[in-house]
């Protein structure tokens, strides 16, 4: 089953990226400089800031549908980044190298589906979890914090 893996638009950031401190702490948001490589994965181009770069984390809504699974995370996002569009049936880096949650929802946002899956062998999982007729989409999960990361479709 070919995929999709979908990046988070930037739109949603654009007014916190022009905030002060004080702006971004009264939105649940903050400035936070990459300490590390890998480690501060931007949800918007989907690659992984260099250390020493400056990245917003903010709370982001990523399932926002009256159910029980309506949910919210913090996520990174480098300031000027490009929304990524992966090629149908690629897993980006960023995802590849990390260990995933995998959670499969279907058409009234009831999780119907889980896993947990090393990014290298994620293609596998999402192909298995698509090629069940009850499941609309997929949300990447990074694991060990539990922090959204991407969505996955049928190409």
């Amino acid at each position: 089953m070919t995929f999709q893996i979908h990046a988070l638009s930037p739109e949603p950031f654009e007014t916190l990226l022009a905030m002060d401190d004080a702006e971004l702490s009264e939105r649940r948001a903050c400035w936070r400089t990459a300490d590390c490589e890998p480690g501060y994965p931007c949800r918007v181009s989907l690659e992984d800031a260099e250390a020493g770069e400056r990245l917003l984390l903010a709370n982001f809504e990523h399932l926002g549908e009256e159910t029980p699974y309506r949910a919210s995370h913090a996520v990174f996002v480098r300031a000027g980044a490009r929304q990524a569009r992966p090629e149908p049936g690629s897993i980006p880096d960023v995802i590849g190298r990390r260990l995933i949650s995998v959670r499969g929802f279907d058409a009234d946002w009831m999780m119907v589906a889980a896993d947990v899956v090393e990014g290298a062998n994620l293609d596998a999982t999402i192909g298995t979890m698509l090629a069940d007729p009850d499941i609309a989409e997929l949300h990447l999960h990074i694991a060990k914090p539990g922090c959204y990361l991407a969505r996955a479709t049928r190409a």
